[in-house]
């Protein structure tokens, strides 16, 4: 019906579709983010993981939490994984999630938001505090028509922060609040849209929160920002990013040092997101989410910490509309940094799967792999993992990308096929 939709009915109208729809769901809910410290979160990657660590500060500043990304969802004690393929849900469930955190008794609500959720409107009956931009790499430029447009989108927003009026929450008004990473060439473009404050975050160029002198190990990370030096269990470059925009958020609210400590310490790890899978083999398992070129780039980096004798790699490539441009990239990439590659199905939609499997390893012959040599086709994603497991030694690595906890695969004719990378992997290992 949607698809039947779109195809007869104007783009404009379809806009005012949209619109009336997220107005009457925060109508129908009783305007539940007008009752809530609403934090925005995009960008292109580090979304879901900054978000769960601005949730971890802020809870273990005594406040009660809901938030919504695209691994998981929680409502004050309560959290689960995304069980619904969406980053940013329909205005309907967004407006009941958020009902639900009121009735919890949450103060903060914080949102993983979309550009195809901004370009669906689903962000307007939101009302907003903060916004944070995390990153702009090329990403879903087919279904935006372009990068300046995929920019806009995120645009969008920051826009929306000032249209809402203040809030008044405890008998205090509540700030417009622009978080930013002054790294990414892109900040000026979010920093110009009207905020009462503006904080920026970065490792290379000055900016309000600064990392130096960073560490990173098998273990850990370690940085300063000034002269208060920080700890935390999460590993790589975009985990520093991450860390510093949750820092920023907290400094936002008063949050004081040893308590942002204490939560970044007691972070260990979110679901899908650089997620080790240990039943007793002597090799390595990794599940990550990296779906694009640049995440897969900040992947392999963080992975140069360890001494992997092999990287066996299993991916693919998402279908219904994503950028196809991306396919044969991630082949190369897998190419250049495992010594096996084997392409599987991922989400291929109504997309042929066996087109997308193909475009992904031309990308690694292109390199030097040689099929059925160093390189595997491999439609069924559960025969790939089996593959790659039984390549695997001592010391080496099975790298899993592309679906990181997500739990469905998304076949055509709107189907989803109940799935979990995690749980495969620990079931095929049960029976080695």
């Amino acid at each position: 019906m949607k698809a039947l939709l779109k195809k007869l009915l104007p783009s404009l109208m379809i806009g005012w579709y949209h619109k009336v729809l997220a107005i009457l769901a925060m109508v129908v809910y009783g305007n539940p983010s007008g009752k809530l410290i609403v934090v925005g979160v995009t960008g292109t990657n580090g979304k879901s993981t900054t978000v769960n660590l601005i949730a971890k500060i802020l809870e273990g500043a005594g406040d009660k939490v809901g938030f919504t990304t695209t691994a998981n969802f929680k409502v004050a004690d309560k959290e689960w994984l995304n069980d619904k393929k969406m980053t940013m849900l329909g205005r309907m469930q967004t407006q009941k999630l958020l009902a639900n955190m009121v009735k919890a008794g949450c103060k903060y609500a914080v949102i993983e938001t979309s550009s195809e959720g901004i370009k669906q409107y689903r962000h307007i009956g939101i009302n907003y505090d903060i916004t944070v931009f995390t990153n702009l790499t090329p990403e879903h430029l087919e279904a935006h028509g372009g990068f300046e447009n995929y920019k806009k989108a995120k645009g969008e927003l920051f826009r929306h922060l000032t249209n809402r009026s203040h809030k008044i929450i405890d008998g205090k008004k509540i700030n417009k609040i622009i978080v930013a990473n002054a790294d990414d060439e892109q900040s000026d473009y979010f920093l110009n849209f009207k905020a009462d404050k503006k904080i920026t975050y970065s490792i290379n160029k000055n900016s309000d929160f600064k990392a130096q002198n960073i560490q990173s190990n098998q273990a850990g990370s370690s940085l300063e920002i000034g002269s208060w030096k920080l700890e935390i269990n999460l590993i790589g470059e975009v985990n520093i990013y991450n860390s510093l925009a949750a820092v920023a958020v907290a400094k936002s609210q008063n949050i004081d040092d040893q308590t942002i400590q204490k939560a970044l310490v007691a972070f260990k790890s979110m679901p899908g997101r650089f997620e080790w899978i240990n039943e007793g083999q002597n090799f390595k398992v990794m599940v990550d989410y990296a779906p694009e070129p640049e995440s897969m780039t900040k992947l392999y980096e963080t992975l140069k910490l360890f001494n992997f004798n092999n990287i066996i790699h299993v991916l693919g490539s998402c279908g219904g509309g994503r950028d196809k441009a991306r396919q044969p990239i991630l082949g190369k990439m897998a190419a250049d940094n495992a010594q096996y590659v084997i392409v599987a199905n991922e989400d291929p939609y109504d997309d042929d799967p066996l087109m997308i499997i193909n475009n992904v390893a031309d990308g690694a012959i292109q390199q030097g792999k040689i099929l059925n040599q160093n390189l595997f086709k491999i439609e069924d994603r559960r025969e790939a993992i089996k593959k790659a497991l039984s390549f695997a030694k001592a010391n080496d690595l099975v790298l899993i990308t592309g679906k990181g906890c997500e739990q469905y695969i998304c076949v055509a004719g709107g189907q989803k096929i109940p799935w979990d990378d995690r749980e495969v992997v620990k079931e095929l290992l049960a029976k080695t």
